[in-house]
């Protein structure tokens, strides 16, 4: 069987977009996440982390407990981008065709045609990823790794951008699926919310009632292709070759510490410094600091991670050792501008 490549109608073109600068990036990124920031009540860190993920060309898994206005922020971040949204709600009995989507039957033509699943669109939120079997969670990775599905012998071109952002609930095991290290490593980085300061959730109460309904919105600030053009200028950043290695030998210390089956990948690593050097563009620098990479490691490596039986029983978690590392592996002594 042959295998053909298609692009379904509304994709993104392919050719080369003009980057934006730096001031600019960092410039439209503020009044992206102050937009965001007008609903989404004290998230700054995990969104301005997921906002560089995404800028960065990646996916990013929430995990934490629910009600901790997850999907909220999803949507929100997803509106002020001015990216097209959907939400899949996974289920143990949701299939592939669920989210890629299925050749139908038309009678009028006689034929099949192929009828689009909610993976294409521009950011997907898959909702309580570890609900749904293994089968169903790897209808994901053609998608998230190279950006696009094959169904059938057919292959078709997502929208760009195109990115997954996924919940998943860490306190419920009944009737769940954990996700498989190959599906954890597909994501860039791996975000918990926590719980917010009275004040804050006073401050969630109170705006609720002000609106007097269930519904919020966020007005766009920038659409596809101006993300399109933040990614590459995110892109045309170079970064100083001391912070790479800093890099490297921050993901291969885990590899090395005793309580850890199996270490980050270099992918791990990559994903640490794409996302630092988001972070730097955020903050209006085109150099990367060490602190970038120490601010992203838990985030970026401790879902790569695999613990020992001993040490996963003994309570300590992956976070715990990419955080002793940091405090283990010397920075780089170069002075940075």
């Amino acid at each position: 069987m042959t295998t053909s490549t298609i692009s379904v109608e509304g994709d993104e073109p392919t050719e080369a977009v003009e980057p934006l600068s730096v001031p600019e990036v960092a410039q439209l990124s503020r009044r992206v996440l102050d937009r965001v920031g007008t609903v989404v009540v004290e998230m700054d860190t995990p969104l301005r982390i997921a906002l560089a993920a995404l800028l960065a060309g990646g996916h990013v898994l929430f995990e934490d407990v629910p009600g901790l206005g997850k999907t909220l922020a999803a949507r929100s971040l997803a509106s002020a981008l001015g990216l097209e949204f959907r939400r899949l709600q996974c289920t143990p009995d949701l299939l592939p065709a669920d989210i890629t989507g299925s050749y139908i039957y038309d009678p009028a033509d006689a034929d099949f045609s192929f009828r689009p699943g909610p993976v294409f669109t521009g950011l997907l939120l898959a909702d309580e990823i570890n609900r749904t079997a293994p089968k169903t969670q790897s209808a994901l990775l053609e998608a998230m790794a190279e950006r696009q599905v094959t169904v059938e012998g057919t292959t078709f071109v997502l929208p760009r951008p195109f990115h997954v952002m996924a919940t998943s609930n860490p306190v419920e095991y009944e009737g769940t699926y954990p996700l498989p290290e190959a599906q954890l490593d597909r994501f860039m980085v791996r975000l918990g919310v926590g719980y917010p300061s009275r004040v804050a959730e006073a401050d969630v109460l109170t705006r609720r009632l002000a609106r007097r309904s269930e519904d919020v919105t966020v007005d766009a600030v920038v659409d596809p292709a101006t993300v399109l053009r933040m990614q590459a200028g995110v892109e045309a950043v170079t970064v100083n070759p001391d912070i790479v290695a800093y890099c490297v030998a921050v993901a291969a210390s885990t590899r090395r510490h005793p309580g850890v089956e199996v270490g980050a990948s270099p992918r791990g690593s990559l994903a640490l410094l794409l996302v630092a050097r988001a972070l730097a563009v955020l903050q209006g620098r085109d150099f990367v600091l060490p602190e970038d990479v120490k601010e992203i490691a838990v985030a970026a490596l401790a879902h790569r991670i695999t613990l020992n039986p001993q040490t996963w029983a003994s309570g300590l978690q992956a976070a715990d050792v990419v955080a002793t590392q940091l405090d283990q592996v010397p920075g780089p002594t170069t002075v940075y501008r």
